[in-house]
């Protein structure tokens, strides 16, 4: 604060006639000013040639005297207040400055260009990564650079991945785990840097989720006459791609294959009581009569008791409002599976 107010009162002063002095020297002249008394000034931002050019100056220059330093400080105090605005020193700076303001794609693509890093620490984007593209990275290096991958990233995701793999794979790496002792940290920082490289280098994909998962949410809102006539298309197309597509579809005929008897409650609670009653009468006028009696055989008994004299009572919805209504049921299960309050099985294998 000294050095400051000595500043204010050198720039009060009337400027003495300039001094023969190179701008670096007078850079050298400005920073051992503020340094005077230990002052704080942290110049570790500047590029690395231009710290060892100040600090070279600064060991090697002669002391200068009263006018001089008034004439240096003074020019130095006009530079700033004719300063409008300031710009990166690189394309590293800049592009800190713009990467949240730019397509994460532009800002990779221009970092590749210019031979920069991708990140500060390439683990924390591996580690980001689901544990079927974690593995796909696993098959393509060793069995010594795999153990690190599998050291390096979160450990719930070494979990996922050693639980995905073959048993003998599993095995292999997790012996080649006791081998990482001795890697140095910049070994793993190689290590990581080249991985980031090669995903990277892949092609970026317009879909994150699989075509099978895609079609088959589509799917899961269409009508059953149209679900099935596609179905059945798809399966003569590609048997394989249809098998995928029907792993992928959730629909109101499969509640009881997939929904635990337990979870049935809470089923009902997340579905508005119009909605379920006209579910249920649809599913009863239409061909899913056993839809609807496993969700009123496992809910609570009054509540099933009352459902069972509306349904009585109350005229069967036309088809499209009924497929409506479940189909609003199923997005319920859905949100809840979403939200983690229920687990689906998978088809044809709830215990």
């Amino acid at each position: 604060m000294d050095r400051q107010n000595d500043i204010i009162e050198i720039a009060a002063l009337p400027p003495p006639a300039s001094r023969s002095l190179t701008r670096e020297q007078k850079a050298a002249v400005i920073v051992r000013f503020l340094l005077e008394d230990n002052g704080e000034l942290d110049l570790s931002e500047l590029p690395e040639d231009m710290q060892v050019r100040l600090t070279t100056l600064l060991g090697t220059m002669h002391p200068v005297d009263r006018d001089t330093l008034h004439s240096v400080v003074t020019e130095f105090l006009h530079e700033l207040e004719n300063l409008g605005i300031t710009f990166p020193s690189d394309l590293s700076s800049a592009l800190d400055l713009m990467q949240d303001r730019i397509a994460p794609r532009t800002v990779s693509r221009l970092r590749k260009q210019a031979g920069l890093r991708q990140d500060d620490d390439p683990w924390d984007r591996i580690s980001a990564l689901q544990p079927h593209d974690i593995i796909n990275l696993l098959t393509n290096e060793s069995t010594e650079i795999a153990a690190v991958i599998l050291t390096k990233i979160e450990t719930t995701q070494a979990a996922a991945v050693l639980s995905d793999l073959p048993g003998p794979e599993a095995r292999k790496l997790s012996y080649a785990i006791s081998k990482t002792r001795n890697v140095t940290p910049d070994a793993v920082e190689r290590i990581g840097f080249s991985l980031l490289g090669q995903i990277d280098a892949q092609p970026s994909r317009a879909f994150v989720e699989a075509p099978e998962k895609r079609l088959g949410e589509i799917l899961n809102l269409s009508s059953s006459a149209t679900r099935a006539e596609l179905l059945n298309g798809l399966s003569e197309d590609d048997e394989d791609f249809g098998s995928a597509v029907k792993n992928n579809i959730f629909t109101f005929e499969d509640i009881p294959n997939r929904l635990k008897t337990l979870d049935v409650p809470k089923l009902v609670k997340a579905t508005t009581p119009e909605v379920l009653l006209q579910a249920l009468c649809a599913a009863k006028a239409y061909g899913n009569a056993e839809v609807a009696e496993f969700l009123l055989a496992n809910m609570s008994n009054r509540m099933a008791s009352s459902l069972r004299e509306e349904m009585e009572e109350t005229t069967a919805p036309p088809s499209a409002e009924g497929e409506a209504a479940m189909t609003q049921v199923v997005k319920s299960l859905k949100m809840l599976a979403e939200q983690g309050d229920i687990e689906l099985g998978e088809t044809g294998k709830l215990d």
